[in-house]
């Protein structure tokens, strides 16, 4: 098998308008038709770290090409494009890397328009929607000892409808925006991320919670709906996993402890263990699995 390199084409595409260049890979690579995924991408919303970078990997490691949203400085985008060129040269798939903002309609537009010239009809097996963008504020004051209030910032009704279109609806809109471009495969799979939080209470994690339950109900109907265009829609609900993400919820550092000790296995989840699934759903033999929400957690939840 010849070893096919993305290199030039990633200077290419790390160019200006968030990382968007005009120049088309068509005809770049000779794909080898041996790998599992071989000419088929994956979309993946939210993929510079913890679940949607594992899933760069894995999905790589297993010939699939990946188109990689994300929000990140210039300082990390750096390192970030290292890792990336790593990945592609080590299991000769194409990355296309695009540094903007997921939740604009100007930055979804720029990015169809980019990756419908390079991706082929058909050829999007996967849209994983990894976005961790939300506000992590408390709905209430808290009362000091003396009885008065503790002033702080609150969560207005405003902060919720951001956090629900960033981690729950935008799924609907990117969904549409790629079956509408042509791009599904009519064997596809949409996979959005829920976590336990979305049924019990965290620290500041109102809108977050919100906005993750808005998700699964969400994903029930587009499994129902988008079954006509040989969709398959399902949710992960993944166990405690210290991302850069979840290190932001206020006393995460006490639902580690407490998550350790009752974990079956006595162990955290690792983003890694979440990719590997996601690897499964897009398996032919998984195709008869919709509209179901999978408990990836060592058993976490059974306690």
């Amino acid at each position: 098998m010849r070893l096919r390199f993305f290199t030039e084409a990633l200077a290419v595409k790390f160019n200006v308008r968030a990382g968007i260049g005009n120049k088309s890979l068509k005809g770049v690579f000779d794909l080898s038709e041996s790998l599992q995924f071989s000419g088929l991408w994956a979309v993946i919303l939210g993929g510079s770290s913890g679940f949607g970078f594992a899933a760069v990997g894995k999905l790589a490691s297993h010939g699939m090409n990946i188109a990689v949203l994300y929000r990140e400085t210039s300082a990390a985008e750096k390192s970030l494009k290292q890792q990336l060129i790593k990945i592609a040269e080590a299991n000769s798939i194409t990355i296309l890397p695009y540094n903007t903002n997921a939740l604009d309609q100007a930055g979804r537009e720029s990015f169809i328009k980019d990756f419908a010239a390079i991706a082929p009809k058909h050829s999007v097996k996967l849209l994983l929607h990894s976005i961790a963008r939300g506000n992590l504020k408390p709905l209430a004051d808290k009362v000091s000892p003396t009885g008065g209030d503790l002033e702080g910032a609150l969560l207005s009704a405003d902060d919720i409808q951001l956090t629900s279109y960033a981690m729950s609806t935008s799924l609907l809109d990117w969904a549409r925006l790629l079956l509408n471009a042509g791009l599904f495969n009519n064997d596809g799979r949409i996979i959005a991320l829920t976590s336990e939080g979305a049924h019990k209470y965290w620290e500041g994690y109102a809108a977050v919670s919100i906005a993750k339950s808005s998700l699964e109900s969400l994903a029930k109907y587009m499994a129902v709906e988008f079954s006509v265009h040989g969709l398959k829609t399902n949710v992960i609900q993944a166990g405690i996993t210290e991302t850069t993400s979840f290190k932001k919820i206020p006393g995460s550092e006490q639902l580690v402890e407490l998550n350790t000790q009752r974990n079956p296995f006595g162990r955290m989840t690792k983003p890694e263990d979440v990719s590997g699934v996601i690897y499964l759903l897009c398996t032919d033999e998984a195709k008869w699995i919709n509209g179901a929400l999978i408990h990836v957690d060592g058993g976490e939840h059974c306690r």
